[in-house]
C-alpha cells in the first residue's frame, strides 16, 4: 500500500498521462518557462535603470519580490484547492478571504476612521492574517467531519459568509465619510507599489513553513487528485490530508492577500494554463508550470503595464478581467466535473 502512495498514481493511469501534449513533455515546459520568467524579471530590474541607482534597485526587488511571493501563494493555494474539491472553477476565494479582506478594512475604517488607513503596516499585516487564518480554522474545525457531503457544506457555508462579509461591508462604507472611502476604495485591488520589505521577509518565511509541508504531501495530492473513495482505498487518511492542505491554503492565501490585497481570479487563470500545459497531472509538475506562469503574468504584465501604458490602469484589474473570461469560457465549455 505505501509502494502505490509513494508513487502517486496507479501503473495505468501513469501510463497515460505520460503521453506529453503535442509532444512537449512537462520538464520542458519547465524549463521553457524558467527561462522565460528570468528574463522577465531580469527585464523589469534592468530596463530604464537610471539614475540613484542604490535607491531604485532595492524598491524593485522589493516590488519583484513582491510579485513572485504573490504568484507562487496564490498558485500553489489554488491547485491544492482544487485538488481536493475535485473542482476545476473552485479558487480559495470562494471561502470568503477576500470579502473578509475587505470588512477587516472597511470595519477598521468605520471604527476607528481615517487614521485606520494610516495604521502601521505590521500592525495591519498581523491583524488581517490572524483573522482571516482564524476564520478558516474556525470553518474548518465547526464543518469538517471527514465525509465528503461536509467538505461540500464547508464550501457553501463559506461562500454565505463571504456573500454576508460584503453585505456589511457595503452597509459601512455607505455610513463613512466620501473621502475615507475613495481612500479605502484603493485598498480594495491589489497593489505591488508600496510593499513593505520586513512584511515581504516575514511572508516570505510564512509561505516557506507552509510550502515544506505541501512538498512532503505532493504524492498524496496525486492519489487525492483521484477523488475521496480511490484515496481511502490506496492507504490515504484523507479526512487529515484534505484539513492539511485546506489549512496550508489558508496561509497561503491570508499571507498573499494581506501583503497585497485580493486577487479573485488570479489563481484560476494560472492554474487552468498550467493544467493546459501540463499533460502529466503530478503535482510536481503542475505546482511549478503554475507558478512560473504566474511570475510571468505579473511581473511581465506589470513590465507592459509601466513600459508601455505608463500606469494608465491597475494591474489587478486587467487581471480580474482575463480571469473573468477563463471562468466563463470553462463554464461555457462544460469541462469543469
Amino acid at each position: 500500500m505505501n509502494a502505490v502512495v509513494s508513487t502517486g498514481l496507479p501503473t495505468a493511469l501513469t501510463q497515460h498521462q505520460r503521453r506529453p501534449i503535442k509532444g512537449i513533455s512537462p520538464k520542458t515546459w519547465i524549463i521553457a518557462l524558467s527561462v522565460v520568467a528570468v528574463a522577465v524579471v531580469a527585464a523589469f530590474m534592468l530596463i530604464d535603470l537610471r539614475g540613484n541607482i542604490g535607491y531604485i534597485l532595492p524598491r524593485r526587488a522589493i516590488k519583484v519580490g513582491s510579485m513572485i511571493l504573490v504568484a507562487y501563494a496564490v498558485g500553489v493555494s489554488t491547485v491544492l484547492f482544487q485538488t481536493v474539491t475535485s473542482n476545476r472553477i473552485l479558487t480559495p476565494s470562494i471561502m470568503g478571504f477576500d470579502a473578509l479582506y475587505m470588512l477587516i478594512q472597511t470595519g477598521l475604517t468605520f471604527a476607528i476612521g481615517g487614521q485606520a488607513l494610516t495604521m502601521g503596516a505590521p500592525a495591519r499585516f498581523v491583524t488581517e492574517v490572524a483573522l482571516m487564518v482564524g476564520f478558516s480554522f474556525l470553518l474548518y474545525r465547526w464543518l469538517f467531519t471527514g465525509g465528503g457531503k461536509s467538505l461540500h457544506l464547508m464550501l457553501l457555508v463559506g461562500i454565505v459568509f463571504g456573500t454576508m462579509f460584503r453585505g456589511i461591508s457595503s452597509l459601512l462604507q455607505r455610513l463613512i465619510d466620501p473621502s475615507e472611502f475613495i481612500i479605502l476604495q484603493d485598498l480594495f485591488f491589489a497593489s505591488f507599489n508600496n510593499v513593505d520589505g520586513l512584511l515581504l521577509l516575514v511572508s516570505a518565511l510564512a509561505v516557506a513553513a507552509v510550502s515544506t509541508l505541501a512538498w512532503r504531501m505532493r504524492h498524496q495530492l496525486d492519489v487525492l487528485s483521484l477523488g475521496r473513495e480511490t484515496a481511502i482505498n490506496l492507504g490515504v487518511d484523507h479526512k487529515r490530508s484534505v484539513i492539511s492542505v485546506l489549512i496550508i491554503c489558508s496561509v497561503l492565501v491570508a499571507v498573499s492577500t494581506a501583503l497585497v490585497g485580493p486577487i479573485t481570479f488570479f489563481g484560476l487563470l494560472i492554474a487552468s494554463l498550467a493544467y493546459q500545459l501540463c499533460s502529466h497531472f503530478r503535482h510536481a509538475y503542475v505546482l511549478p508550470i503554475a507558478v512560473l506562469l504566474g511570475i510571468i503574468a505579473l511581473v511581465g504584465g506589470q513590465l507592459v503595464l509601466e513600459q508601455v501604458f505608463a500606469f494608465d490602469t491597475a494591474l489587478s484589474i486587467v487581471i480580474e478581467f482575463v480571469g473573468g473570461i477563463v471562468f466563463i469560457a470553462l463554464l461555457l465549455k462544460g469541462k469543469v466535473k
